[in-house]
């Protein structure tokens, strides 16, 4: 887990390295000027010429001139490797879920995915700033003034022997009640994060049940559970400062006491004034150092959860990858579908398609019906390796695409799925996603073809209108023939559209229709739709059920061979298929 995290440090080594060697210098300083100070006291005390004084003096305003330097120039570099290594870091995981197929995003919850970009990535750098500066400057100043204390106070310096078990043994034991709680809040923030994206997703829905009130609840309760755990962690670790407090106190009302008293038994010969103040310095030191080491404690075995959580991400390798010399040109839209299972997981008891055996040549345009959860768009999804086989193969262009180069193959595949994304943006921003060097021209008539120029131009700024996130400032039927546009303008050599026209009325689908037939007559198009006027003019019509294929032809073959297409048929006339753009 180390490693891999460490990886994304790179070019912010050398500020890294360079705030350990800046913490060792403000160390060591501020060691020497207690040592420096109690000379000084104790030379006053015995009196002495005002040069040296005024030497000593400007030496300890130097020192402390240099330590000032160095703590801000280790502050300085600890920053920008902390911020460095976090925004790497951000970058290998986004990157990564880039990588992912549709099976490796279905182990992981969008929400999940946003707290380890955001929370865990946070706690993982605040814990790299404190472990390249804090975690070396403590330890080091504790050994540094462990030995100063004995090498000022000699016997009074056994004062520690007492006092640095107890607030180690108690700081770990306060570590060891926290953790648990602060491990819990990390599972949660994903609850949290899943309400909040919930809501805001569907707020059109919850405005149009009213359930504005149940969903404050159910934010209100994630966000309580986290409240508890954070109170609970918090009223622990806050038993750290009175800890503190009482080790401190007994070691400064110890080193009065005894340090006075052998002061003035011994007449300054064992101990003086100058140690007595340099000790109270060293003590101070001593147990500060103690208190920071117990602070990173209990924040690395907070950023232990969240690094778990971030490298489960970067540990995940993409299930689909390129074969070792991938085929890079799709010749053609031909598909074949040669003995073709597939199912979502090992574990699965049930294949989502089984048995597929379809050839479909290019240019064609294919229609698929059947009822919900019958594998329709399991079955299309397979074309361009969203998903992998289980069994069998598919060939496009004569090449199992698994052979394919995988950029080269989708670049050759357009889909516009039942879940219709737009990104905020304008019309133009959104279109160009299927081809990024588009011009004006062509981004026209790719919206013509999908029937969306009209509504687009009665926009006042036109192309320029601008697309709220997640197109919410365009209705349904407008938002599919946007997608359809973004689609074609690709120019592939396969066309799938999973039930793309759902929201538009049946006239302005049979003109998509009839415009995909005049302008793209090489691309193989493959139509997946409820309604039987989108696929009834296909050259061929595959009716799925149970994940099989049931029956394959022509709307008129099909009429005479298929009950399951001829009920679908006769229950939409009688019905009146009547659709209308909402």
């Amino acid at each position: 887990m180390i490693k891999k995290l460490a990886a994304s440090v790179r070019e912010y080594k050398a500020p890294s390295l360079l705030t350990l060697i800046f913490i060792v210098g403000e160390v060591i300083i501020e060691c020497f000027i207690p040592f420096i100070t109690a000379q000084l006291v104790n030379n006053i005390k015995g009196g002495v010429e005002i040069t040296e004084l005024l030497k000593t003096g400007l030496l300890l305003f130097v020192l402390a001139i240099l330590s000032l330097t160095c703590g801000g120039v280790a502050g300085y570099t600890c920053s920008k490797a902390s911020a460095g290594f976090a925004k790497n870091l951000r970058h290998d995981v986004f990157s990564r879920i880039q990588t992912f197929t549709f099976s490796n995003i279905d182990k992981f919850s969008s929400s999940s995915l946003v707290t380890r970009l955001t929370t865990d990535i946070t706690n993982i750098q605040m814990s790299y700033m404190m472990l390249i500066r804090i975690a070396i400057r403590s330890p080091l100043m504790f050994i540094f003034a462990i030995i100063m204390a004995y090498r000022m106070g000699g016997s009074l310096a056994f004062t520690f022997v007492i006092v640095v078990p107890i607030l180690i043994f108690g700081l770990l034991l306060i570590a060891k009640f926290a953790m648990p709680a602060f491990r819990s809040v990390f599972r949660k923030y994903d609850k949290l994060n899943e309400s909040i994206e919930e809501n805001v997703r569907g707020m059109r829905v919850v405005k149009g049940f009213s359930r504005e009130e149940y969903e404050k609840k159910k934010f209100f309760s994630a966000a309580e559970n986290i409240r508890k755990d954070f109170v609970k962690a918090e009223r622990i670790v806050a038993l750290n400062n009175p800890l503190m407090q009482i080790c401190l106190y007994f070691n400064m009302v110890f080193i009065l006491i005894v340090g006075a008293k052998l002061t003035i038994e011994n007449k300054g010969t064992v101990i003086d004034v100058g140690q007595i103040s340099a000790m109270l310095t060293y003590g101070m030191q001593i147990l500060m150092s103690l208190m920071m080491l117990s602070m990173i404690y209990v924040m690395l075995t907070m950023s232990a959860e969240s690094a778990k959580r971030v490298c489960e991400v970067l540990s995940t390798s993409p299930e689909i990858a390129n074969p070792e010399n991938p085929v890079t040109v799709v010749k053609n839209g031909d598909i074949d579908f040669e003995n073709v299972s597939f199912k979502y997981s090992k574990e699965a008891k049930r294949f989502a398609v089984k048995n597929i055996n379809i050839h479909i040549k290019s240019g064609q345009t294919v229609g698929i019906i059947g009822g919900t959860g019958t594998g329709k768009s399991s079955l299309v999804q397979l074309i361009p390796r969203l998903y992998d086989v289980t069994e069998g193969e598919i060939k496009v262009g004569g090449v199992n695409v698994k052979d394919y180069d995988i950029k080269s193959l989708r670049d050759s595949v357009a889909m516009v799925l039942q879940k219709n994304e737009l990104f905020s943006g304008t019309i133009k921003d959104n279109i160009r996603w299927g081809d990024e060097n588009a011009d004006d021209e062509e981004i026209i008539a790719a919206c013509k073809l999908a029937q969306a120029d009209d509504f687009i131009t009665s926009f006042p700024d036109g192309y320029d209108t601008y697309i709220e996130q997640g197109g919410t400032n365009v209705s349904g039927g407008q938002k599919q023939r946007l997608c359809i546009a973004r689609a074609l303008i690709k120019k592939p050599k396969i066309l799938i559209l999973d039930d793309s026209t759902s929201a538009v009325d049946t006239k302005t689908d049979a003109k998509i229709r009839q415009g995909f037939k005049d302008y793209i007559p090489e691309t193989t198009k493959i139509i997946i739709a409820q309604r039987v006027s989108s696929v009834e003019s296909a050259d061929m019509i595959i009716v799925l059920d149970g994940g099989e294929v049931s029956a394959v032809g022509t709307h008129d073959e099909l009429m005479k061979s298929s009950s399951i297409y001829r009920e679908v048929y006769e229950q939409q006339v009688s019905g009146g298929d009547n659709d209308a753009e909402e």
